[in-house]
């Protein structure tokens, strides 16, 4: 199915000139559309450089300014009335999502603008300072590739610099209020800093660059660039991350709660009911997330008794859970070089099936790493998109926590159905390519839609021609139990009462990865509520979706086409994917 495009329709919108001015300034739709996008770019300059639009690139915004977040604010208001100006009656229906789409996206924003995340702008999984450590190795979206990259990165990190400064001052007015973060993150924030707040300069990680530089730089310009880098990393990066190192562990630390959830900071509760709602795309409650989590983790776990009894376990299901974390012969590999290339054996097995499934697929190139060192022990297996320019390739990044040779195989089936194809690489890489999206939707990401579509594309091993082995089907099932255990404990710590204990020992009772993954993963949670719950809220509606199509459209349903519904108009909030799957079911029954 080809991608269906419409233009732009040509209302415009009236807005009052200054009392100096005689005439009015008209705006159409489609020109609203692409200023807001473009707006948004110069205000979010990382982004831009994710995209592979590289006008920004020498900007560090510094956002957890009063400044920075008034000017935000401002934004979503100014597009807000803009669009709401606009009467959508009669637009077609590519404007009519775009229209609502944007409104979605200005209202969830104004409402979260309320909030005081920039007092913790620091935790172990989401903050400025692993953002740039991923852009300053060289081999993230930041590019090294000419003088005026290389440039470019010195002027954004005097940006990154000053940011630190603010996270500071921001974290001890954050102390004053009662806004502070679970000490035990706070912990593991200190050997991040440690690991940027020691020399020699030519031994740090943001040298990165000066060892790749291209062939093609003069050495007068090599020379140069070489001091610029070493300059900055002695006298400024050095010096930032050990006062910021220095400041955690001798002042923010001890002020540190004890507490797990949200809930316990001021305004918590309220602030827990907009995670939910900005990350589900829903208006479920966080009372009734926890019951749907405990609904599907029992029924999981009775898939799980099914499979344990094919493969022979006597044991109780706790108990064969201790025994997959210790089978060796679920752990094969002795190098990563091994893993990479069970994944790329895993791409190929799946291949002749893919165009059963699926008519619509990328152009982007796509690969499979390792994650870094320096952030493996924090990071979980993610999808880094593209560009559309085929200069940064799609990477799907897995972590190897505690060697190659505890690796086990079990769930990389599962996983490289999430994380790459045709999970995140086919959702995003598909969005992002769609030239007839406005643009700001191509850029655009909802939770519950692209983890939902990811969690989703996990149950179509089988029809991939995969999970033939029972332990690899195993660990798809496990791989949607760990969902749905999120949906308890996030949901338990943050508005239930639950302690960071209690939601570790629920996770070790339900699943069998290893104990210091789920530790991450519940401190991963801790420190980003709310963002958890997208996965199965996503999937659980795309199924519901699917099987109403099935059933309603009987021999008319084609799967091929239903995916290509669910992937051509880019990442949407629930609600509006759920209207748009209606009134295609609507359409196709109208056909001959």
């Amino acid at each position: 199915m080809k991608y269906t495009f419409f233009p732009a329709m040509a209302l415009c919108l009236v807005i009052a000139c200054s009392p100096k001015q005689e005439q009015h300034t008209q705006v159409t739709l489609d020109s609203l559309f692409k200023n807001f996008h473009e707006e948004r770019l110069r205000l979010f300059p990382l982004l831009a450089t994710s995209m592979g639009d590289n006008r920004y690139n020498d900007i560090f915004p510094n956002n957890i300014t009063q400044e920075y977040r008034q000017q935000v604010k401002d934004f979503y208001q100014r597009y807000k009335d803009q669009l709401a100006a606009h009467d959508p009656a009669g637009l077609t229906d590519n404007d009519r999502m775009s229209y609502d789409i944007l409104m979605y996206e200005c209202d969830i924003n104004l409402e979260g603008s309320k909030f005081n995340d920039h007092l913790m702008p620091i935790t172990q999984t989401r903050s400025a300072t692993l953002q740039v450590g991923l852009l300053g190795s060289g081999k993230g979206n930041q590019p090294f590739k000419t003088v005026k990259d290389y440039e470019n990165w010195l002027s954004r990190l005097e940006g990154y610099i000053a940011w630190c400064d603010t996270a500071i001052v921001n974290m001890r007015k954050g102390i004053a209020q009662g806004y502070v973060i679970p000490r035990p993150l706070a912990q593991k924030v200190i050997p991040q800093m440690a690991a940027f707040a020691k020399g020699p300069a030519q031994e740090h990680h943001f040298y990165s660059p000066i060892k790749m530089m291209p062939d093609d730089f003069t050495t007068e310009e090599k020379e140069r660039l070489t001091l610029a880098y070493a300059e900055i990393i002695e006298t400024k990066i050095i010096p930032v991350h050990q006062k910021l190192k220095e400041f955690i562990e001798t002042e923010y630390l001890q002020a540190c709660r004890e507490t797990t959830g949200i809930d316990a900071i001021p305004g918590g509760k309220a602030w827990y009911d907009y995670t939910v709602k900005n990350f589900t795309t829903t208006r479920k409650t966080a009372d009734e997330i926890f019951v749907l989590g405990h609904s599907e983790v029992a029924r999981l776990s009775q898939e799980m008794e099914k499979v344990k009894e094919q493969v022979g376990f006597k044991g109780s299901l706790k108990e064969f859970f201790d025994h997959l974390r210790t089978k060796k012969e679920l752990r094969p590999f002795k190098t990563s070089e091994e893993i990479i290339a069970r994944y790329n054996a895993i791409h190929d097995q799946m291949k002749p099936n893919l165009e059963r499934l699926f008519d619509m697929k990328p152009k982007m190139a796509f690969e499979v790493r390792r994650v870094e060192a320096w952030r493996e022990k924090t990071t979980a297996a993610n999808y880094n998109v593209g560009t559309t320019d085929g200069s940064r390739p799609g990477i799907f990044y897995f972590p190897v926590k505690d060697g190659p040779e505890n690796y086990s195989y079990i769930q990389m089936e599962d996983l490289f159905l999430h994380e790459a194809i045709p999970g995140h690489h086919y959702q995003i890489a598909l969005k992002v390519e769609n030239t007839n999206l406005p643009e700001f939707r191509r850029y655009l990401n909802y939770g519950a839609y692209t983890e939902g579509w990811a969690l989703y594309t996990e149950s179509l091993g089988k029809e991939l021609g995969l999970y033939t082995d029972p332990y690899s089907y195993f660990g798809m099932l496990e791989g949607e139990m760990h969902r749905a255990i999120r949906l308890v404990v996030d949901a338990g710590m943050h508005s239930q009462g639950w302690t960071r204990e209690q939601a570790i020992q629920y996770s070790l009772d339900h699943e069998g990865a290893a104990e210091s993954n789920i530790i991450s993963e519940i401190e991963r949670y801790m420190a980003n509520p709310g963002q958890a719950l997208s996965y199965k809220v996503g999937q659980l509606k795309i199924l519901e979706l699917r099987a109403k199509a099935e059933q309603e459209l009987g021999e008319k349903f084609d799967i091929r086409q239903f995916h290509n519904q669910l992937l051509d108009s880019g990442s949407l909030p629930l609600d509006l994917l759920d209207a748009k799957i209606n009134r295609w079911i609507e359409q196709v029954k109208k056909t001959a």
